[in-house]
C-alpha cells in the first residue's frame, strides 16, 4: 500500500473514530501531497520519494517548533506540535542512532577517500542519498565534520 493510500485510511479511521488530533495531522499531511501533486509542471501524483520528503520536511518543522515553544514556556503550543510530531513519525521510516550514523559514515568516508574537510561537500552528497528519512540532515552534517576533521 502506498504512503498516500496509508495515510487516507488513516484519515478515514481518525474521522469515525473522532480522533480530532489524528484528524488535523493527517489532514496536514494530505493538504501537502496535494499542494505537491497540483503544483506547476507537476504531474499529477506523488512519488514515495517525494512523499517521504514531504513527511520528512513537515516531521522537522513541528521539531524546530516543539523547540522553540518549549524555549519560550509556550507549553499549550508545544503540546500541540508534540501530537502531530507523533502522528507524522508513524509513515517515517525509524531514525538511525547516532552510533549507526556514524558506521555508516565511516563506510561512506572509505569508499569516498576524501583528501579532508575540504572535500566534506562530497561525503555530504553521497551521505544525504543514502541516508534520507533515516536521520537528520544536522546530525549527518556534524557527524562527517568531526569525521573529516580527525
Amino acid at each position: 500500500m502506498s504512503l498516500e493510500n496509508q495515510i487516507n485510511t488513516k484519515l478515514k479511521d481518525a474521522m469515525k473514530s473522532k480522533d480530532k488530533v489524528a484528524l488535523r495531522s493527517l489532514r496536514a499531511i494530505k493538504a501537502e501531497i496535494l499542494k505537491d501533486k497540483t503544483k506547476e509542471g507537476g504531474t499529477g501524483e506523488v512519488s514515495e520519494d517525494n512523499a517521504l520528503k514531504i513527511l520528512t520536511k513537515m516531521a522537522k518543522q513541528r521539531r524546530d517548533s516543539l523547540e522553540i515553544f518549549k524555549g519560550q514556556g509556550r507549553e499549550d503550543l508545544a503540546v500541540i506540535e508534540q501530537e502531530e510530531l507523533t502522528v507524522l513519525e508513524q509513515f517515517l521510516p525509524k531514525q538511525m542512532t547516532e552510533a549507526e550514523v556514524t558506521e555508516s559514515l565511516k563506510g561512506i568516508i572509505e569508499k569516498l577517500n576524501p583528501g579532508g574537510p575540504q572535500d566534506m561537500g562530497k561525503v555530504m552528497g553521497v551521505a544525504m542519498k543514502e541516508l534520507s528519512g533515516k536521520a537528520d540532515g544536522k546530525i549527518i552534517s556534524s557527524i562527517v565534520r568531526n569525521l573529516l576533521n580527525n
